[in-house]
């Protein structure tokens, strides 16, 4: 079986929705222009919404400024255009518009709209997630995990995960459940890795999911149940999720926490199989040399030892060098 799987990469956290922050500050007219702009932007009107901010926006108000960003970056009622959002999230983000610094991070981070700049990107985050914006403090995580625009630090990625963790992003508690059960960047602590995991898993995040199914079926940082790992496995499994569908697959094959069934192991190792997972490959290609649940085929076993040793499964290239010098398969290209 395969075993707990890396931490994300940098990826954006949702699309949020334009800002509405500062409206008891304005005067009444742009208060009142701000909402009709707002209302129209949620009836769909995003022509309509655009008229209603632009002329705030362009008398300086932060929340207008913003907003055309936004909807310039979407696509929403104008023309998609990064260099125009850029442009509007600068304005709003000079003002310390949280929301504005966010997204303009991300810009920089991604070179659009604006060269790309990582180091500008974390100027940007930085502020918006001491300010308590979870995708900022996200994507500050990942950018010291990587070392990207900043000095790699391990520790300083924990406590940002953590801090966004908090806030119920499922991403951050799941690789904040990674780097504790590893021990990176912090100490190792598996059975806090385990209430981050179930945490994230609950949300139906799948890698969390599948991570909580290794603890239960190892018994890391909790009470070993080969039942509990199954369920888990099971909810990534159905989520496409290779990993989980290969660990589901061997428990069937095993009987463990599940009654045996050869046809059920059968199926998650060819779903598993089918996305290129090298494991289940491997599996596969057991199963057909030894005809467990399938009419024996050597030469289908070696196609899938193949697949597996290409992607460097070394039990596959072996049991396939077995199969060549006994010849009951034939050697062929990948």
């Amino acid at each position: 079986m395969t075993n707990v799987i890396k931490p994300m990469g940098f990826r954006l956290i949702g699309v949020l929705a334009l800002a509405i922050l500062g409206l008891a500050l304005m005067a009444p007219v742009a208060r009142a222009d701000l909402e009709a702009g707002l209302k129209a932007y949620n009836d769909g009107d995003y022509t309509m919404a655009f008229l209603r901010f632009r002329p705030l926006a362009e008398q300086g108000d932060a929340v207008a400024q913003y907003n055309i960003g936004f909807m310039y970056n979407k696509g929403r009622g104008v023309i998609r255009d990064d260099r125009l959002a850029a442009k509007w999230y600068k304005l709003s983000a000079a003002q310390g518009d949280v929301l504005a610094r966010y997204r303009l991070g991300i810009l920089y981070a991604q070179g659009r709209g604006a060269a790309k700049d990582e180091a500008r990107a974390v100027e940007m985050f930085r502020p918006a997630a001491e300010q308590g914006h979870g995708g900022a403090q996200y994507n500050l995580a990942v950018m010291y995990a990587q070392g990207r625009g900043v000095e790699r630090d391990e520790g300083e990625a924990a406590d940002w995960y953590r801090r966004a963790a908090e806030q119920n992003m499922a991403r951050a508690q799941y690789n904040l459940g990674v780097m504790l059960a590893s021990g990176t960047g912090i100490d190792r602590d598996p059975a806090r890795a385990v209430k981050w995991y179930e945490k994230a898993a609950k949300q139906g995040f799948a890698r969390a999911q599948f991570n909580l199914g290794v603890h239960y079926a190892k018994g890391d940082g909790v009470t070993r149940d080969e039942a509990r790992a199954v369920k888990w496995y099971r909810l990534a499994a159905a989520q496409g999720d290779s990993h989980a569908q290969n660990n589901l697959a061997s428990m069937y094959a095993r009987g463990q926490g599940v009654k045996q069934d050869e046809k059920e192991a059968l199926k998650w190792y060819r779903l598993a199989a089918a996305k290129g997972n090298a494991f289940a490959q491997s599996h596969l290609g057991d199963r057909y040399a030894g005809g467990k649940g399938v009419a024996q085929d050597y030469e289908t076993a070696a196609k899938w030892y193949r697949k597996a040793a290409a992607q460097g499964h070394e039990t596959a290239r072996r049991n396939l060098n077995i199969l060549y010098a006994t010849g009951k398969a034939a050697p062929k290209g990948p």
